[in-house]
């Protein structure tokens, strides 16, 4: 049976005063406010009052911790998969305001159509729906959920749109602990649903990698 619906939930709040980018760094948990945030999430998913079949999370601590409540909610255990990962990044354990303000830094910012920084955006684009593709073939009559990153659910956003993949990090549409579904119609996916039901007003570090 194929899968019903798609949803890629993104992390609560990490704690992280120092406003590292942290990118694929271990040891970056929740903050307290974060784990309510993914609480949040996994409320809204329950409340579609649709069956949850198949339950996937990025390796890294945030999206394993976020996922969490949905095991919780739905009793699945989360199959980790790297091709849910955050992107690589060449600022990664700097602050970036601070990076920005050194000249040798600004190489790395020549080509943002692909990015020059990191991980180039196809490449996203295309191991998020690989992983989603097999989801969706694989899971049973019912929805599936993937934790995991801003980035490669705002990329996947962008692709399944047909918008331009190059954009500036800083208006992504996709909040902390957000839900954005898909479904897929034949090979065609199209997104159906945009959800933010945590309160992330008093949010300290909010992303954008």
């Amino acid at each position: 049976m194929l899968a019903a619906r798609l949803h890629l939930v993104r992390h609560g709040e990490v704690h992280n005063p120092a406003r590292v980018l942290y990118g694929r760094l271990p040891d970056y948990h929740l903050s307290r406010a974060g784990r309510k945030m993914a609480a949040a999430a996994a409320d809204h998913v329950a409340g579609l009052d649709r069956p949850v079949t198949a339950l996937y999370a990025s390796p890294l601590e945030r999206t394993q911790e976020s996922a969490e409540p949905f095991t919780e909610r739905f009793g699945l255990v989360p199959e980790l998969d790297a091709r849910l990962i955050e992107p690589a990044n060449v600022f990664e354990g700097t602050q970036m305001k601070r990076s920005l303000m050194n000249p040798l830094n600004w190489w790395h910012l020549r080509q943002p159509s692909l990015p020059s920084w990191g991980e180039p955006y196809t490449s996203i684009a295309e191991r998020m729906l690989g992983i989603m593709g097999e989801a969706w073939d694989t899971a049973s009559d019912g929805d599936v959920v993937m934790v995991s990153h801003q980035a490669p659910i705002w990329i996947t956003h962008l692709r399944v749109a047909g918008l331009p993949l190059r954009h500036d990090p800083r208006t992504r549409r996709c909040a902390l602990s957000s839900v954005t579904s898909f479904e897929r119609v034949g090979d065609v996916w199209r997104e159906v649903a945009y959800a933010e039901p945590a309160a992330t007003g008093g949010a300290v570090d909010v992303g954008a990698v």
